[in-house]
């Protein structure tokens, strides 16, 4: 019998103890490692359950969120018992519940530049679980500067990526794509939606490489970028190469120290915001016009199935990605409000309109949720 592993748990791991590749020594292994999931949404949910459940000795979970309703459908780990709460005591209850013999330590803050080095520290590898590229970035900056392995996920509507990045065997993040793309060009899950089960699958492939990486068995994904597809199904691998001038991982390093990219993120936000809150209409204002007057042009820029679930009546629908090849639909002398779920994508389309030299236009506020919530209950919220 191990001098580390109980009686207790020889029997909860008994499968793994079977097989050859993990046996007594294998599992003392994951007992003895600490992982850190940067983000506890859906990916998050899937790595952390089967982390702890596998027996991983010591988990870390970091996320300033707190669990609403809307993340139900998808990240797991949570129930409508833990609504309101923050994710990472969500987590951490469900993940003592699955195994009690681990250690698990919760940071309910946001993953900064200012906190990064000291949340990671303890730990041997870390899972990028994140939703944003700001944290994407810092997370694999990070793990360069530390020579700690990074086991990346993302998903989106139907299609997830997985690899890992260790810059002393092979490319990093940074090597495929270079550089954050402009914030109004990165969708997230909540404008463009994301299938429930597809976080699972990605979360498990992410799980699965973490446990492979600290029982130095198989083959991890270095080098390697997996592309999966639910519809087709579909798993496609496309092979990555380290790129010599990489700034963080290449041969002459200009980034080496971590960097605050939601700072930089937000800077361009924020030049973003002022222009677009002059352009700006809220519900109520628009209410109160719609009364007034019927020479509004009200365009809805979401796509065809959305309006089966709300819609202003008499909004003429041009979804986002058709607008520019549909301007001769719109005239120019009256004025238009542009409408949306949340007013995202309509500021989208404002600089689109703005650029075809349209004057006369702004768009509502909050979108036609905002709508929903100070003019009419009766449409639904989503």
């Amino acid at each position: 019998m191990s001098k580390n592993l109980t009686q207790a748990e020889i029997l909860r791991y008994s499968r793994h103890l079977m097989l050859p590749e993990m046996g007594l020594a294998g599992q003392q292994k994951l007992k003895d490692s600490a992982v850190l999931i940067v983000g506890a949404g859906g990916l998050g949910s899937s790595v952390a359950m089967y982390l702890a459940a596998a027996g991983v000795g010591h988990i870390g979970i970091v996320d300033g969120d707190r669990v609403e309703l809307s993340n139900l459908q998808r990240q797991v780990i949570h129930g409508e018992s833990t609504l309101g709460i923050s994710k990472v005591a969500s987590a951490l209850g469900r993940m003592l519940d699955i195994n009690p013999h681990i250690q698990v330590t919760s940071y309910e803050e946001p993953f900064t530049a200012a906190n990064a080095m000291r949340i990671t520290r303890p730990y041997h590898l870390i899972v990028d679980c994140s939703d944003n590229f700001p944290t994407r970035y810092l997370t694999n900056d990070l793990c360069v500067l530390t020579g700690k392995p990074l086991v990346y996920g993302a998903v989106y509507r139907f299609d997830g990526q997985v690899s890992v990045f260790d810059a002393r065997r092979g490319p990093c993040y940074r090597c495929l794509f270079p550089e954050p793309p402009p914030p109004h060009l990165t969708p997230t899950c909540a404008e463009g939606g994301v299938l429930g089960v597809l976080p699972g699958v990605i979360g498990m492939l992410q799980a699965t490489e973490t446990l492979k990486i600290l029982l130095k068995t198989g083959e991890p994904l270095i080098g390697r970028l997996l592309l999966y597809n639910a519809l087709d199904p579909s798993f496609e691998f496309v092979k990555l190469r380290k790129h010599p001038q990489c700034k963080v991982c290449g041969e002459q390093p200009s980034i080496t120290g971590l960097i605050d990219y939601q700072a930089f993120c937000d800077l361009k936000r924020q030049e973003d915001a002022l222009i677009e809150e002059t352009y700006e209409i809220s519900a109520a204002d628009l209410a109160a016009r719609l009364e007034q007057s019927s020479s509004l042009q009200l365009i809805d820029v979401r796509e065809p199935h959305e309006l089966e679930i709300s819609a202003l009546p008499g909004a003429h629908n041009i979804p986002l990605g058709q607008l520019a090849q549909r301007l001769s639909e719109l005239s120019r002398q009256g004025e238009i409000v542009l409408i949306c779920r949340a007013g995202v994508r309509s500021a989208r389309a404002l600089e689109v309109l703005w650029a075809a030299g349209f004057t006369q236009v702004s768009h509502l506020r909050g979108g036609i949720n905002a709508w929903a919530r100070e003019v009419d209950s009766r449409i639904a919220v989503y």
